[in-house]
């Protein structure tokens, strides 16, 4: 869950409403950015960008829940973030995105070099949408992050364009 604007008692309402599906269909339910909130809904996990609280913390707030590190392109943050203990990293923008402003573009090479370098799951963000899923997962990636195609799609119900990527 990645609501960076709402305040606190909404992100709790909300965090409770999505773990609540996510249990029925056990699916695995991460908050972004907030250890604490993770910890105080009771999901699986956080995940943590660069600019976000450090995974040493998090470790101590989570203890054995998923936590997973934003490292851009970067091979030397996808080896910190696995030295610390991070469960997964994610890599990217790998596509153009209306989400959010690209700072760091990562490449499928690159995205080959780390996987095989580090072995840990990746998760692939940016861009992603019906016509490059498929380049990304036949290249390692072991998940991917699809918000704006979901849920900013002109064209298609969130339920259709989820449709669109089996």
């Amino acid at each position: 869950m990645r609501q960076k604007k709402e305040a606190l008692n909404k992100k709790i309402l909300n965090a409770k409403k999505i773990l609540k599906i996510c249990r029925k269909y056990r699916v695995k339910f991460l908050i972004n950015d907030d250890p604490y909130l993770a910890l105080k809904v009771q999901a699986d996990g956080c995940h943590l960008g660069q600019k976000d609280m450090n995974i040493t913390q998090a470790k101590k707030i989570l203890n054995k829940k998923i936590i997973g590190v934003t490292c851009h392109n970067s091979l030397k943050l996808a080896k910190k973030a696995k030295l610390n203990g991070a469960n997964y990293i994610a890599l990217g923008a790998f596509f153009k995105s209306n989400t959010k402003k690209v700072k760091h573009k990562a490449s499928v090479s690159r995205l080959k070099k780390i996987k095989k370098i580090i072995n840990m799951p990746i998760v692939a963000i940016g861009g992603i949408n019906q016509n490059n899923y498929k380049k990304l997962l036949l290249n390692n990636a072991d998940f991917l992050a699809i918000s704006g195609y979901i849920w900013k799609n002109k064209k298609l119900k969130p339920h259709e364009a989820i449709k669109n990527l089996k």
